[in-house]
């Protein structure tokens, strides 16, 4: 038998997932950082940030650079520390709309693994 990924709320994501999501979505970066582990690596737009203080820089000036508002299209659970989240963004970059992909892998209550993909 094959593990299916499996669909989650909001609401029943796990804390460190939505505490992350709600910083992102605010722009605070320090907010996020402190949600990672030390040996994290996130990775975005084909380019990987390795540790918190690399990940608060890349965030300060990821949000920084454009205006743009969220909206969550769902999510669904790959494993049993695996999740992957999608939004809407809409705003003032290339394209004006885009659906992201956020696969988080967590370690205990913080987030180890981060790819962040259309």
């Amino acid at each position: 038998m094959t593990d299916l990924p499996t669909p989650v709320e909001r609401g029943d994501l796990p804390r460190p997932v939505l505490r992350y999501l709600d910083a992102h979505n605010a722009g605070d970066a320090a907010a996020c950082a402190a949600l990672m582990a030390p040996d994290v690596q996130v990775t975005d737009d084909g380019r990987t940030y390795d540790g918190p203080a690399a990940v608060e820089a890349w965030l300060g000036r990821a949000t920084s650079e454009y205006t743009y508002t969220t909206r969550y299209l769902g999510a669904v659970r790959d494993g049993p520390d695996r999740w992957t989240v999608t939004q809407r963004l809409d705003g003032d970059f290339p394209g004006n709309t885009v659906d992201l992909r956020y696969a988080f892998t967590l370690a205990g209550d913080l987030v180890r693994r981060l790819v962040i993909a259309p």
